[in-house]
């Protein structure tokens, strides 16, 4: 028996193949290109979408076709937040506008100012949410607006492509701004102030649930069994929780990607939008998840080794694996602006207290720090909206440096845990779910925490200075807003 998962990423779709005791069977990547017709506009074709499923599900089936004979299971994971809207006949009636997308920016602050948008999501409405892209393009696109049948998230997208079946799950669902979270369903009030109603949303089920089957033709394609069960399956964070086992309430993890993310798990709906906190439902049923988001982690270090023409890991190697008191260059990692906690699209990064004596070695400590800092400044978010936190798990690129791990410890002043080899990504969440559904399984049992390859524990020596250039770098984002 074998189990996918597909996981749609802004830069490529990702399959991933297990067994029914987990293990990793094959994997096949496709990339996907980003359209930014505009300053702050993100668009894919959706086309690219199943364009690129196709091929990671040729690759594994070139690679690993008697494991997928015996496929009983697929789980869904994506991007979230994007506007996929469809015509009567289900055809895309434009490019998806992503999550990184800002054009709604007016749009988002008008639905923020209407109390019921907090009061119902638990969430402050951000540009990057759904709902807001739906009143751009009911003012700017009006003749497109009217034709619209069916709003769908970009995985949502896939499924109906897969299955036939027009469905969404709890916690991709949590960041369209339409969802009364602590409900778990659609919100009549909400959609109205969009002039949307229940009918253009998909049916919503829990993410280890099933979604559907998939279609005869694609099972006879890809040589799969009749009927493969389809998993709800979750938004790119909730599966990544799922795969690194951060499914019982209090567990935690911080993702080190593109974009950095505090995700830990509650029991209840614990929200506090004001700290732009956000607070979802999880995958699985019953939990929900607080999350404090960076616009750029990883990203910020990929960025600073353009800059130097130089790889951002091997500016890291030059640093050594011993963290060392912070120099007084400061680096603020808002190359996108940022979610948490300032909620500020236009905020931009910044290197501070230069001099001639700054060069690669300080700026590179800058910049990991820097991240550091601003997952510092999620984890009082979280703190404020009622989670304080005994430890988290490393996944995401940026884990890959030992570096980087002990000074977020020492940041945090929390326990890093590192795991041991594998992959604990979305897709292997994705992959869990598809398990789950298929066979009735316990979802706390399946979805249980890694092996740990190692931890890493606050520096006490650090914690001093690290506590005063956290509260320098504190100051400089309200010293610089509207400065540049």
């Amino acid at each position: 028996m074998a189990y996918l998962g597909l996981d749609l990423g802004t830069s490529g779709v990702k399959a991933l193949l297990i067994g029914e005791d987990q293990r990793i069977l094959g994997s096949a990547h496709a990339p996907l290109t980003v359209s930014r017709l505009h300053p702050g506009w993100s668009e894919q074709d959706p086309a690219d979408w199943i364009s690129a499923t196709e091929a990671v599900l040729d690759a594994l089936r070139a690679e690993q076709g008697a494991a997928l004979s015996g496929l009983r299971g697929i789980g869904l994971s994506g991007h979230m937040h994007g506007a996929t809207v469809l015509d009567a006949e289900d055809r895309p009636l434009r490019p998806c506008i992503l999550w990184n997308d800002v054009r709604s920016h007016v749009e988002a602050a008008e639905l923020d100012a209407d109390p019921r948008f907090r009061a119902l999501t638990g969430n402050i409405v951000f540009p990057g949410f759904t709902a807001p892209k739906l009143l751009w393009i009911r003012r700017h696109e009006p003749e497109l607006f009217a034709k619209i049948r069916r709003v769908l998230l970009p995985k949502d997208h896939l499924r109906l492509w897969l299955t036939g079946e027009a469905v969404s799950e709890m916690s991709d669902a949590s960041g369209t701004s339409w969802l009364d979270v602590g409900g778990r369903r659609w919100s009549p009030e909400l959609l109205a102030a969009t002039d949307l109603d229940a009918d253009r949303m998909p049916r919503l089920v829990e993410g280890s649930e099933v979604s559907g089957r998939l279609r005869p033709d694609l099972a006879a394609r890809w040589g799969l069994p009749p009927g493969v069960v389809v998993a709800g399956g979750a938004g790119d964070n909730a599966a990544s929780a799922c795969g690194v086992g951060a499914a019982r309430p209090g567990a935690a993890f911080a993702s080190l990607g593109t974009s950095g993310v505090l995700f830990a798990s509650t029991a209840g709906f614990a929200p506090n939008p004001a700290s732009a906190v956000h607070a979802f439902c999880h995958a699985l049923p019953g939990i929900w998840h607080q999350m404090g988001v960076i616009l750029s982690a990883a990203d910020a270090l990929n960025w600073f080794g353009r800059v130097m023409g130089r790889e951002g890991a091997d500016l890291v190697a030059a640093l050594g694996e011993t963290p060392r008191a912070p120099s007084g260059v400061a680096f603020l990692p808002y190359l996108s602006g940022e979610r948490t906690p300032h909620n500020d699209a236009a905020a931009r990064g910044a290197f501070l207290g230069l001099g001639h004596e700054a060069g690669p070695e300080a700026l590179t400590q800058a910049v990991l720090e820097g991240v550091a800092f601003a997952f510092r400044d999620s984890l009082a978010a979280l703190e404020q909206a009622g989670t304080r936190l005994e430890r988290v798990t490393a996944v995401g690129g940026g884990s890959r440096s030992r570096l980087w791990l002990k000074i977020l410890a020492t940041a945090l002043d929390l326990p890093v845990d590192l795991p041991a080899d594998g992959d604990f990504g979305a897709a292997f969440g994705a992959a869990r779910l598809g398990l789950i559904a298929a066979e009735g399984a316990d979802p706390l049992a399946i979805c249980a925490p890694p092996l740990i390859r190692e931890s890493f524990d606050p520096d006490p020596a650090l914690r001093g200075p690290y506590d005063e250039a956290y509260a320098r770098w504190r100051r400089l984002y309200p010293a610089l807003k509207g400065v540049a």
